[in-house]
């Protein structure tokens, strides 16, 4: 069973009466389950479900030929994946109890609120998807390497974290559930958010979003559209992006920013499915699945009341964390490469070959705008290129006006005072001197004019205060 196949299985609904069926049948359909199966003669259950897999079963408990009791005996005995919901007319507790320990997910007594059953059925939907999630998960977590490389192709990386990341989608991406990604800037989460989309292989669109700075009525109107007249100008209806996205995906990206009526919105839509367009009375249904985004620590937002806990719990039911490109060193020469290759085809230059002091010098930066940082730096210096080996020169600027990079070794250490640095003597300036220029060398991986420019020295200072200290040693 693939996660595929649980995405698009059907409601089977199982009752004696047809006016019971019927009026099930339209309310789930109304609900957005489009999927709906109904039968009214119990022994064409087993038979029907040998054929065809379904994801849920709702069985009358009291029906002639063969009960609701014994056919969930039967179903959890051969389809203990299928979720089973009874319905009865009598409300017998013991009679309940007995069917929970037989395996039934819930125990419904007729007549059914409308919303119970809506509510149920949605639940035993969703565990039925995380069952299937589960296994994947297991599965994908054994192996090293995704199964929808070509999914991936967008994302340079060799990281194992990246990779361990891609497993994840894998098993999560065909779940129903919304997914949350987190990330500083620059790190890539439009990129995985579409790569969430390739891999759930759905007939809709991928629709991106920036809801930043949006107030609620654009937000609202963007994504759920206005009816005629609902406010002046709207002169005719107009369909937001959200009908766009219909069995695909619909990515909202910087949702730390969100307004709080918005939010609201957001988690009626994660809650039932349903939206309203500006000026309309009545909800409509949405299949687009939901993919978020923020580079903000969503906890500190929760603390200061600027985001709402409930719509967070709702949002993180999966949570992909993208690591910072400072986090992940071994990927810098792919991306080095790839991006100079992407500039040189985009200036219509030849493209240059970089120095192997390149990858030292960029090591020691802390890319606080990550990937797309990377990428400004290799279309600025391929720009400048004139020909021979890359030049440094345009990288040492940008690194030169950002913040240094953080190494977490000795960054405790900077924010001691001096007595407890060295709480017995003082190091004379000769021994503070030689383990600056150890350290500089070891971060910038023994490449001297890495290290010189770290430590603010031209190269040839650097080597002389080398030489000088092999002079002393001898």
């Amino acid at each position: 069973m693939t996660q595929t196949d649980v995405s698009q299985l059907p409601v089977l609904l199982v009752d004696d009466e047809p006016p019971i069926l019927r009026s099930a049948s339209m309310l789930l359909r109304g609900s957005g389950m489009a999927h709906v199966i109904t039968l009214e003669d119990s022994r064409a259950v087993l038979p029907s479900l040998a054929e065809q897999d379904v994801g849920v079963v709702v069985l009358d408990l009291t029906m002639p030929y063969i009960s609701g009791q014994t056919l969930l005996q039967h179903i959890t005995t051969d389809y203990p994946d299928i979720p089973v919901i009874l319905l009865t007319a009598t409300n017998d507790l013991e009679t309940a109890v007995q069917c929970m320990q037989a395996g039934a997910i819930d125990y419904l007594v007729k007549p059914v609120e409308a919303s119970r059953l809506v509510a149920s059925v949605r639940r035993a939907l969703e565990v039925r998807a995380l069952r299937a999630e589960l296994l994947s998960l297991k599965e994908r977590l054994l192996t090293d390497t995704p199964h929808h490389r070509e999914a991936f192709a967008e994302i340079i990386t060799q990281s194992k974290t990246m990779h361990a990341i891609f497993r994840y989608i894998e098993a999560i991406a065909r779940s129903p559930q919304p997914v949350l990604i987190t990330g500083e800037t620059g790190t890539g989460k439009e990129l995985v958010a579409r790569a969430i989309h390739r891999v759930a292989g759905g007939p809709g669109e991928f629709v991106a979003v920036n809801v930043a700075g949006l107030d609620d009525t654009m937000f609202s109107d963007s994504l759920f559209g206005h009816t005629k007249g609902a406010f002046t100008g709207a002169d005719r209806p107009r369909e937001g992006l959200i009908t766009q996205a219909t069995d695909g995906t619909l990515f909202l990206d910087e949702i730390g920013d969100l307004a709080a009526a918005s939010q609201v919105k957001l988690l009626r839509l994660l809650q039932d499915g349903s939206y309203y367009p500006l000026g309309a009375d009545r909800p409509r249904q949405s299949g687009a699945r939901i993919v978020v985004a923020t580079n903000y620590d969503v906890s500190e937002r929760l603390s200061a009341g600027l985001f709402r806990k409930d719509l967070y719990y709702r949002l993180r039911a999966h949570h992909i964390q993208i690591p910072s490109l400072r986090d992940r060193p071994e990927d810098l020469p792919l991306l080095v490469n790839h991006f100079l290759e992407k500039a040189a085809q985009a200036l219509q230059k030849p493209q240059p070959t970089p120095p192997l002091a390149l990858y030292s010098l960029l090591k020691t930066y802390a890319f606080p705008g990550n990937v797309r940082e990377l990428e400004a730096m290799a279309f600025d210096a391929v720009a400048r290129h004139q020909g021979g080996l890359l030049s440094l020169q345009s990288f040492k600027g940008a690194i030169a006006a950002g913040p240094p990079a953080v190494h977490e070794e000795t960054e405790p250490a900077t924010l001691m005072s001096l007595s407890s640095l060295f709480p017995d003597r003082l190091p004379t300036l000769s021994e503070a001197q030689g383990a600056l220029i150890a350290e500089a060398l070891r971060r910038a991986d023994g490449n001297q004019g890495v290290a010189a420019g770290m430590l603010g020295l031209s190269r040839q200072a650097l080597n002389k205060r080398l030489t000088r200290r092999k002079g002393d040693n001898v």
